[in-house]
């Protein structure tokens, strides 16, 4: 801290958090050394003001069909600076220039899901997250790239055909479904008898 002249009898502390509760100690000193501190000041309060950071690690992807889901990281209580604190949510499909706007008005919240039957499977969005509070809408995070949700696959692998082993085996294969936009990940098969 700065040293303050011995005859002044009060300073403004500057640099401090908003809506955070600090109590304060004042320390004499002179050639030979630092005194004893004084007792603490009663706990005050800074003022709320309109958040400034922005939640980190906006990702999201996964769901159900027609689902996108947008998650982040929470930002710490110290960094909400003020009562009545949320998330805003914006999203547009990737090209588009309008956004959908939603609010969650929840401290604790780290996922939003939009659900819309018009939404194709993993079509790409823009997302991005801000936050607020009482003092009104503070940062959005940068642009991150969400996937919507898969649908189960549409067509049947091809090309399958049994080769008897043994009396008891027999060995099943087929020609792999290849991945696109309509078909998503496959992430396994299920051989089944009729």
């Amino acid at each position: 801290p700065e040293v303050i002249n011995g005859r002044t009898h009060m300073a403004t502390v500057v640099d401090l958090s908003p809506w955070v509760e600090y109590e304060f100690r004042v320390v004499a000193s002179n050639s030979v050394g630092i005194g004893e501190p004084s007792r603490p000041s009663a706990l005050l309060k800074t003022k709320a003001a309109v958040p400034v950071v922005a939640p980190m690690n906006v990702s999201g992807g996964g769901g159900s069909r027609s689902e996108l889901v947008i998650t982040w990281e929470p930002v710490p209580e110290e960094l909400q600076n003020g009562e009545g604190f949320g998330y805003i949510i914006m999203f547009r499909p990737l090209g588009s220039t309008t956004w959908t706007k939603a609010v969650v008005a929840s401290v604790e919240a780290n996922k939003y899901v939009y659900r819309n039957e018009s939404i194709t499977p993993l079509s790409p969005f823009e997302v991005k997250v801000g936050v607020y509070n009482k003092e009104g809408e503070g940062t959005l995070s940068s642009i991150s790239i969400v996937y919507s949700g898969e649908d189960e696959p549409q067509i049947a692998p091809t090309g399958a055909s049994a080769t008897s082993v043994s009396a008891a085996e027999v060995e099943v294969s087929w020609q792999p479904i290849a991945w696109n936009r309509h078909t998503g990940r496959v992430l396994g098969y299920e051989v089944r008898q009729p």
